[in-house]
């Protein structure tokens, strides 16, 4: 009998391992909470590495961050880290500064446009975020949270 996973991607054949049938299901997971994190963000004009981004640079603060303790902050790897600021800076949601000690090093900062977009956003975001795990309740929550932690681990 197939499972629920193998029937939504119309796999005949049943998986090789519960391994590679559990990473396919957290693949599965991964894209559909994502696109619909997307489908949220869309209208206003970010995609999800920009709002988390942008999520980073407010906490942040004054001064910002530069461009690699930017990229090493993002939930996802992005590898072009320079496109994804101009990108922000064109919208006016960021802006840069050159290190005044060396001149090399350049600081990205949320301007206040940028945070008012956050502003607008957070209340959108958090309820999306609540509706989509929520009826999960807080034990099922912690222990995905531990599982996911413990699965990330072991590709380090």
């Amino acid at each position: 009998m197939a499972n629920k996973l193998q029937r939504e991607i119309k796999q005949t054949s049943p998986f090789s391992s519960l391994e590679e049938e559990a990473i396919l299901n957290l693949a599965r997971t991964a894209d559909r909470v994502q696109n619909s994190f997307r489908q949220m963000l869309k209208p206003y004009g970010l995609t999800p590495t920009q709002y988390n981004a942008l999520r980073i640079l407010r906490g942040a603060g004054p001064g910002g961050l530069t461009c690699t303790e930017l990229g090493n902050r993002l939930v996802s790897e992005d590898p072009d880290i320079t496109r994804l600021v101009d990108r922000l800076a064109r919208q006016g949601q960021v802006v840069r500064h050159r290190d005044k000690e060396d001149r090399r090093v350049i600081h990205t900062e949320i301007t206040p446009a940028g945070l008012e977009k956050l502003k607008v956003l957070d209340p959108l975001v958090r309820e999306s975020v609540q509706n989509q795990v929520k009826h999960m309740g807080p034990q099922r929550l912690s222990l995905l949270i531990d599982l996911l932690e413990e699965a990330r681990e072991s590709t380090h």
